[in-house]
C-alpha cells in the first residue's frame, strides 16, 4: 500500500502518499487507498486532526499521466475523475480537520488536493500550478477546489499560464496559511494540529460541517442554517461544559458528548 498512517500522540494521524518514483501521483490504486484511510479516520474514535503529506521530491504532481494516456475510453476518464472528486469531498465533508504538509510541488490535482484540506502549510520553497493547460487538458477538477480557497483574478492566471505560483504568493492569496523553512515545517503544522485536538471533537464536527454549507447558501438562508447549527451545539454538554469552564476561570473536560 503506497498510503502509510501514523497515529501521532494527543489525536494526531499522518497520511502519507508514499510514492516518489511517480512523483506521489493520484492514480486510481491512490485514491481508492486514500479514501478508504480517511473514511477509517473519520470513524476513528482516537484520531481528533489529521495531517496529510507526501514523500520523496514533492507533495503530488496530481494524476499519473501514464495512467492517463493509457485509459483511451470515455467512461475510464470519467471513473478516474469521479473518483478524484470523490476524495475531494471525503476530506471536505469529513468529520476531522484535515491539513495538508507542503513539500516540493503541489501541481494539478495535488493542488486541488491542498485547496480541500481545511488548513494548509508549506516550505518557503515549494510550489503550486494549475498546469494542465500546458498539456492540453484545462485543469477543470482542480480549479473547483482552487477557486474556492482565492480570488478569480489569481485563479484564472494560474489556469490560463499553467504556471507555478511561489508559497510566498500562495499565502497572501489565500491558498496556503503560512510557509516555512524546511527545518521549521513539522514543528509549526503539529502545533497547529495539537492546538486543533485540544478542543472538543463535537463542536469541531459540528462547526467544519456548518462552514462549508453556508458557503453555499444566500446570506439569509445560511445566517436560518447556522442559528440552527449554533442551537444543536449548545444542547451539546460540552458547550455547556466550556461556558462554565471560562466562567470558572478553569480548563475545560471535554465528553465529545
Amino acid at each position: 500500500m503506497n498510503i502509510k498512517v501514523k497515529n501521532l500522540s494527543s489525536g494526531i494521524s499522518t497520511v502519507t502518499i508514499n510514492e516518489p518514483k511517480t512523483y506521489n501521483s493520484l492514480s486510481f490504486k491512490n485514491l481508492k487507498d486514500l479514501i478508504k484511510v480517511f473514511k477509517k479516520l473519520d470513524k476513528d474514535k482516537k484520531t481528533k486532526v489529521i495531517i496529510l503529506e507526501g514523500s520523496g521530491r514533492g507533495f503530488s504532481a496530481g494524476h499519473n499521466l501514464k495512467e492517463v494516456k493509457n485509459l483511451k475510453v470515455r467512461n475510464k476518464y470519467q471513473k478516474l475523475f469521479n473518483l478524484c472528486s470523490k476524495l475531494m469531498l471525503q476530506i471536505v465533508e469529513g468529520k476531522k480537520p484535515v491539513i495538508a504538509k507542503v513539500h516540493g510541488a503541489a501541481y494539478a490535482a495535488g493542488c486541488q488536493l491542498v485547496a480541500s484540506c481545511d488548513l494548509a502549510y508549506s516550505t518557503k520553497e515549494a510550489l503550486f500550478a494549475t498546469p494542465g493547460v500546458n498539456i492540453g487538458l484545462f485543469c477543470s477538477t482542480p480549479m473547483v477546489a482552487v477557486s474556492r480557497k482565492i480570488n478569480r483574478k489569481p485563479m484564472m492566471k494560474m489556469l490560463l499560464t499553467g504556471e507555478p505560483i511561489k508559497a510566498n504568493y500562495a499565502k497572501e492569496i489565500g491558498l496556503i496559511n503560512d510557509c516555512f523553512s524546511k527545518s521549521k515545517l513539522n514543528n509549526e503544522v503539529i502545533k497547529v494540529a495539537k492546538k486543533i485536538a485540544s478542543k472538543s471533537n463535537l463542536t469541531i464536527k459540528i462547526g467544519k460541517q456548518a462552514f462549508y454549507k453556508q458557503l453555499e447558501m444566500p446570506l439569509r438562508k445560511a445566517y436560518a442554517y447556522t442559528s440552527k447549527m449554533m442551537t444543536l451545539n449548545m444542547m451539546a454538554m460540552d458547550a455547556k461544559e466550556g461556558i462554565s469552564a471560562f466562567l470558572e476561570k478553569r480548563k475545560p473536560k471535554w465528553k465529545n458528548k
